[in-house]
């Protein structure tokens, strides 16, 4: 199994110059070479690819007014058009919006494969640079386990980090147990169990919030181009960075508890993108981070052999009485709890939900069941090729 491993780092001056030099030089090829693309589609109807944006990248090095850029590691810049290239790729198959130019106070990143670095005695040399990175080892790379691909990243707030992808022969499946569980998204409680708990949503954007605009507010007044701005840019950005530190802590230690505790896991296969176009609700959905706490369930489900299966969106988890399956109308947001007209059972209707999505789920499991009457099938995660809107 591949596996990244994250660290952070602290650059000597010398190291700090090359790594900002080329990023810079990595961003201006994918600038050019997206505005290359962009006009020769435009102007003249013709499709640029990654091959034809190569031999750009080798003319433009032999001009005059870009020979800066024989100064960094070629490999870099390569590997921003290939980036490039898997951007296009997702617009067109309809996964992702138009490529954007790239933004020197957004930070910057640098790939680097195997030509371009040195593995030796746990230390990373990266290309034209004589003096091992800094790192600060908070974990250690399994002993064999040998780097594929090291990429360096400076971060808004100004903090550097590696990252290091290694094929790590560790990662094992854990021990089979008989435990199935299902698992209902929400705003109030981050997730409702099957089993009838319930997690808090821990709400991280919402504690900072204020604090927040109170900076950004400080930002907006001073002058653009001055040192006083990018001190207050910098503080902005360690705010977010505080949020999303602490939302990756949290989702990542409930992902591997749910990892630890069950065999089978159930979702609902939800169109997020499509949710978060409701301006009343996009707030609370991106806070909770549903995307995320999913995509960590798909990845660990398949490091350690346990199995996680979608459900279809259109599902009325929620509407159907776990007791005797009657499907109400209609159960607007407000209400949290109901009574089945049928067999008069009170439900809370995340928990009733959970149950419904944990059955549909096992169905699926066992026997491919259609799980609403308009015949659209559950799919296991990854068995079937996703939709672009996915």
């Amino acid at each position: 199994m591949e596996k990244a491993y994250r660290y952070r780092f602290y650059p000597t001056t010398q190291q700090e110059n090359l790594l900002r030099r080329t990023m810079g030089c990595t961003r201006l090829v994918y600038n050019k070479a997206l505005a290359a693309r962009t006009i020769a589609w435009y102007e003249h109807q013709e499709k640029v690819g990654y091959s034809q944006t190569s031999s750009m990248l080798t003319n433009w090095k032999k001009e005059e007014e870009l020979d800066f850029l024989n100064e960094v590691s070629c490999v870099p810049l390569q590997q921003g058009l290939r980036h490039l290239q898997a951007a296009f790729s997702n617009f067109f198959a309809g996964r992702a919006r138009y490529p954007n130019f790239k933004k020197k106070h957004n930070g910057g990143s640098a790939e680097f494969s195997k030509s371009a670095f040195r593995w030796k005695d746990g230390q990373v040399f990266l290309a034209k640079c004589t003096t091992p990175l800094p790192i600060r080892w908070s974990k250690q790379i399994p002993e064999g386990c040998i780097p594929s691909t090291i990429t360096v990243k400076l971060t808004p707030a100004g903090r550097w980090f590696v990252s290091i992808l290694v094929d790590d022969y560790t990662i094992k499946p854990l021990p089979k147990i008989d435990k199935s569980i299902g698992l209902d998204v929400g705003i109030t409680s981050l997730i409702a169990t099957s089993d009838g708990d319930k997690i808090a949503n821990p709400k991280h954007f919402k504690k900072l919030r204020k604090k927040l605009k109170r900076k950004q507010k400080a930002l907006a007044r001073k002058q653009k181009g001055s040192n006083n701005r990018q001190k207050a840019r910098v503080q902005v950005a360690n705010i977010y960075a505080q949020i999303t530190d602490a939302r990756q802590d949290f989702l990542h230690k409930l992902t591997t508890q749910l990892i630890r505790e069950n065999q089978t896991i159930v979702v609902e296969d939800l169109a997020i993108k499509n949710m978060v176009k409701n301006h009343k609700l996009a707030m609370a959905i991106s806070d909770a981070s549903w995307s995320e706490l999913i995509r960590q369930l798909a990845y660990k489900c398949e490091w350690y052999g346990r199995e996680l299966i979608k459900i279809d969106r259109w599902f009325p988890s929620s509407k159907r009485c776990g007791n005797c399956g009657y499907i109400v109308d209609k159960l607007p947001l407000n209400i949290r709890e109901w009574e089945c007209p049928k067999c008069g059972t009170n439900h809370d209707r995340d928990i009733n939900a959970a149950k419904n999505i944990l059955a549909a789920g096992l169905a699926v499991s066992v026997c491919g069941a259609t799980v609403r009457p308009q015949e659209s099938k559950s799919r296991k995660a990854g068995a079937t090729k996703q939709k672009p809107n996915q």
